[in-house]
């Protein structure tokens, strides 16, 4: 039965009936959230645990009557999730901040697939009253719309969580003068991977961190019902590791505030993840979110630390979409299914599921969804989606495509990186020389990459594109979707053709004959002003300007073939 989750118990037969719902009856009896269907020539009873049970079993009928022209299958479904919190975490400060339009589309298509919480992940993208050039530009989101989108949620059983990164993570703020003092760094650092990077953590030392914080959760935190926060505390690079107690210190400061007084305080498990002696540090009365993107990522081995250490935590895989344009499907697939299976195994009652924008959120939103579906699936019931059709599923519940050919598409250019040889954690290689121009294609990080798996992937884009060509999405917005994907083959191309040119010389740009050169500037001239435009159709002009640079920067080391070796990506898209 194509259904998305797939149920726990389903026995349906071949004969219909009506479309409708003959009883409903609350069984407290029944797990949270759960609910019994029987389905007979009367139409469909319902048995649901609580209203949330209500609503799934409403969106369990849904989907049977879309898949049967409309009428429902008779026999009887039970069903109910294996972990309470099942979450979807958007990133809106890198440096796409969807349209309230947007939001409650994806938070509807969300709901119908149960997941029950959404946190949209903020440094500098909520209107704080005193703070206007923090947000200046980035059309922030207001305390209106926070209201609105609060109760929007609310009516789908969806709990939306405040979030505010409240130690790193605060290059926004730090780059204006009115904060500078606060950072640990003032004049920037260098990461553990080598890049450079502007200021981002604020001093746990400095009073005026704790100000500072202070007063974005009390601002904050007011305008949503839900008793929960998520305060970051994640990659805090620039605390020396002499300081590290400081960081346990602070997260023990933030718990005892007023300002968080009877809320689950949520954090991220990096600084102390797989490290007995660091855990033991981690003060009382947090809920740690241990996230890993990659499927080699240790969730069984990192959450069991978690579980012997007594703490309570979720698990917080990703879509993969993020630093690779066209996705990483299978690792995204890997990476929710192991997650949710440490959840189960060892305890855990959250499940996060991000979606993040790293360097200009390049992705389209399409590309995020495999592992929006995939995520929603296997956190509701592992036994039942493990092993789910992933593109029969998308095909469905997200495209209504009776083709299958657009979920075809996306999932083939979502794998399209596993034709080369060299793999890296959390990016594709395919994508590295768009972000990093200075980059020796063939050497490095991408070394064993040849032409005939440049050929590969370029078959792979070209049956995409036939696909997508030949798909028939039935959604509101199917044109745009089309629209979405071609732009992303169009990178994809682009990409290809550039890492051919270098590996045909010594991998640098600089070998790359000018005439090429001259060819790439033409064809990235065009995609960058269709990012414009497909940006602006789903999201807020604020950050476009940021996004877009990305690309403009690629563009000029294009027509010079002399990249800053130093690139990272700041401080020139901040000026």
């Amino acid at each position: 039965m194509n259904l998305l989750p797939r149920p726990r118990v389903v026995d349906v037969g071949p004969q219909l009936t009506a479309h409708r719902v003959a009883s409903t009856r609350v069984d407290a009896s029944l797990p949270a959230e759960g609910y019994a269907l029987t389905i007979d020539s009367d139409g469909a009873a319902i048995v649901a645990a609580d209203g949330a049970g209500l609503f799934y079993a409403r969106a369990t009928l849904a989907q049977l009557a879309h898949i049967h022209d409309g009428m429902l299958p008779v026999g009887t479904i039970r069903d109910h999730p294996d972990l309470p919190v099942r979450g979807v975490m958007i990133d809106i400060s890198r440096d796409k901040v969807p349209t309230m339009s947007t939001l409650r589309d994806l938070i509807d298509r969300l709901a119908s697939w149960k997941i029950n919480h959404v946190q949209l992940y903020s440094e500098h993208t909520f209107a704080y009253r005193n703070h206007l050039e923090v947000h200046a530009g980035a059309s922030p989101l207001t305390a209106d719309e926070i209201r609105e989108l609060d109760a929007f949620c609310r009516d789908r059983h969806i709990e939306l969580v405040p979030n505010q990164n409240c130690l790193g993570h605060m290059n926004r703020w730090l780059l204006h003068e009115r904060y500078r003092a606060l950072a640990i760094a003032p004049d920037g650092f260098v990461d553990p991977y080598g890049l450079g990077h502007e200021a981002m953590t604020i001093d746990p030392a400095h009073p005026g961190s704790l100000e500072l914080v202070r007063e974005l959760l009390g601002e904050l935190l007011p305008l949503f019902s839900s008793r929960r926060v998520n305060i970051g505390l994640d990659e805090t690079w620039e605390l020396p590791k002499e300081r590290l107690g400081e960081f346990f210190a602070w997260a023990a400061t933030l718990r005892a505030l007023p300002e968080l007084d009877g809320r689950e305080v949520i954090i991220w498990g990096d600084m102390f993840s797989g490290d007995p002696a660091l855990i033991a540090q981690v003060p009382a009365g947090v809920t740690v979110c241990e996230w890993g993107y990659d499927a080699e990522y240790p969730f069984d081995e990192r959450t069991a630390l978690l579980a012997a250490a007594g703490l309570p935590f979720w698990v917080a895989p990703g879509t993969s979409s993020w630093l690779s344009i066209a996705g990483r499907v299978t690792n995204a697939v890997e990476a929710c299914r192991n997650a949710a299976a440490a959840a189960i195994t060892h305890g855990g009652r959250g499940y996060l599921n991000t979606d993040w924008g790293d360097r200009g959120h390049l992705q389209q939103l399409p590309i995020s969804d495999p592992g929006f579906a995939f995520g929603a699936a296997v956190s509701w019931c592992l036994e039942t989606n493990a092993d789910i059709d992933l593109g029969d599923a998308l095909s469905v519940h997200a495209y209504d495509d009776d083709t299958g050919r657009y979920a075809a598409a996306l999932l083939a250019i979502g794998d399209a990186h596993r034709a080369v040889t060299p793999q890296i954690p959390n990016h594709s290689v395919l994508a590295m020389h768009l972000y990093f121009p200075q980059i020796r294609v063939g050497r490095g990080l991408s070394k064993g990459l040849t032409l005939g798996e440049l050929d590969t992937v370029e078959g792979v884009l070209r049956t995409a594109r036939a696909d997508l060509d030949a798909s028939v999405v039935r959604r509101i917005d199917a044109s745009l979707l089309v629209d979405e994907m071609h732009w992303t083959i169009d990178v994809m191309e682009l990409l290809v053709a550039d890492a051919r040119a270098r590996i045909a010389g010594d991998g640098t740009l600089a070998s790359v004959p000018e005439d090429r050169r001259r060819e790439l500037v033409d064809r990235l001239g065009p995609i960058i002003e269709h990012h414009r435009t497909l940006w602006l159709a789903r999201n807020r002009p604020g950050g476009l300007g940021d996004s877009a640079h990305w690309l403009e920067h690629l563009r000029d080391a294009y027509a010079t073939g002399q990249p800053d070796p130093a690139w990272a990506g700041w401080p020139a898209r901040f000026s």
